[in-house]
């Protein structure tokens, strides 16, 4: 693997781990139901409005940021299969292989037995 695939991988994973991280972190959407009840959430960490919007933004960039180094990931992908053709590695012709026909003389076999010099 070249350096900037490893690296890609590296924020790929990283990226996916914040990702799940900050999804199950967030509250659902029917949690509002019990705030409108006085269950105090005027004392979460983020203040009485919540973390609800700051966290979507941040899900919204770390899914684009994800996508992107994807098709990154993609992209080297696609240039190092092109590189392989271009190596003069050999490749396998349809038709390329000649199977002997019934007009070819038979091969002509060892006479087995002992073997000689010992």
């Amino acid at each position: 693997m070249s350096t900037l695939e490893t690296v890609l991988l590296s924020l790929l994973v990283i990226d996916a781990v914040a990702l799940i991280v900050l999804i199950l972190v967030q509250q659902g959407k029917g949690a509002d139901v019990g705030a409108a009840f006085g269950s105090g959430s005027s004392n979460t960490v983020l203040g009485s409005a919540g973390g609800g919007n700051l966290m979507t933004r941040i899900t919204t960039w770390l899914a684009i940021a994800f996508f992107l180094i994807a098709f990154g990931l993609a992209y080297t992908a696609k240039e190092r299969a092109a590189q392989v053709n271009s190596l003069g590695i050999p490749q396998a012709v349809e038709g390329a292989i000649e199977l002997p026909s019934a007009t070819t003389a038979p091969v002509e076999e060892e006479p087995t037995g002992d073997i000689p010099g010992l």
